[in-house]
């Protein structure tokens, strides 16, 4: 596996490897991997493609300077973990390489980017274009593989790549989640050990989300959620909506033919984790 930290660097290995047939697959990160992230690695790989990787924390996402302080960082294992998963190249630029002079770049997705985490992380999805973009600039992939997990995430970029005619393919992989259902996040390794305990607890209520579908109004499911969550002396509802799975416009009444994913986000401590399912009609 080749590291690289330039993007003059990176377009003459991309070009090295497209010399030699096959098509290009990149997996941006922002590093602290797990077997969430490696799974991404595994599906490019397995489609073929030469697989470029990113690992970049990207300041311009962060409405909390302390989340971007405390994000972890573990650059010397995510390289060994890449290497290991058969990735071709690393791309780790420095924030001057990827800024090198202020983004003052706005981007607008209307209702898909105010609601749930558009809402309550102000400036994120503009600070998630402005990073995507400029990796996208530079990687020139064929396709470019994100977990469901940041489920309103996948939705905007995908739109993203629509709007700017970028000629990529925006691939949608599984949620990979621990034995007790917890969905693997790198922001899971600052859980205590209390907190990690109680957070499988979001996974179950999404679950019993998925049995009351059809059987009771959205309202009371709405309110069942904010209780479970809210009566855990460890833990604190953000949000919880179900929403259209292509429009994310929140729904009070479910419609068989409308596919939906019902997204929660819950404070475990200062730890902020987040999830969803789709809903099965």
């Amino acid at each position: 596996m080749i590291r690289i930290s330039t993007i003059q660097d990176l377009q003459q290995e991309i070009a090295s490897l497209r010399s030699r047939g096959g098509k290009i697959g990149f997996v941006p990160t922002m590093g602290a991997l797990h077997e969430g992230h490696l799974s991404l690695v595994e599906a490019c790989i397995q489609k073929g493609d030469h697989c470029v990787a990113s690992i970049f924390v990207n300041p311009t996402q962060f409405n909390d300077p302390n989340d971007l302080r405390n994000y972890p960082r573990n650059p010397q294992r995510d390289c060994e973990l890449l290497e290991r998963s058969g990735c071709h190249v690393v791309f780790m630029p420095s924030e001057a390489e990827m800024y090198p002079e202020p983004d003052t770049r706005k981007f607008e997705f209307g209702e898909m980017g105010s609601v749930m985490e558009g809402k309550h992380r102000p400036g994120h999805f503009n600070g998630v274009a402005q990073i995507v973009t400029k990796l996208f600039d530079a990687v020139q992939a064929d396709r470019a593989y994100f977990g469901q997990k940041d489920f309103q995430q996948l939705a905007i970029i995908k739109t993203l790549v629509a709007e700017l005619h970028y000629p990529l393919e925006i691939v949608g992989c599984p949620i990979i989640r621990e034995p007790d259902g917890l969905a693997m996040s790198s922001r899971n390794q600052l859980l205590s050990e209390e907190h990690r305990k109680a957070a499988p607890i979001i996974y179950q209520c999404l679950q019993e989300v998925q049995s009351r579908v059809g059987t009771c109004p959205v309202v009371e499911i709405e309110q069942y959620i904010e209780s479970t969550i809210n009566n855990h002396p460890l833990l604190n509802l953000e949000y919880f909506q179900i929403v259209e799975r292509n429009t994310l416009r929140q729904v009070s009444t479910i419609i068989p033919e409308n596919p939906l994913n019902a997204c929660i986000a819950v404070f475990a401590g200062k730890v902020r984790l987040i999830d969803n399912v789709e809903i099965i009609l």
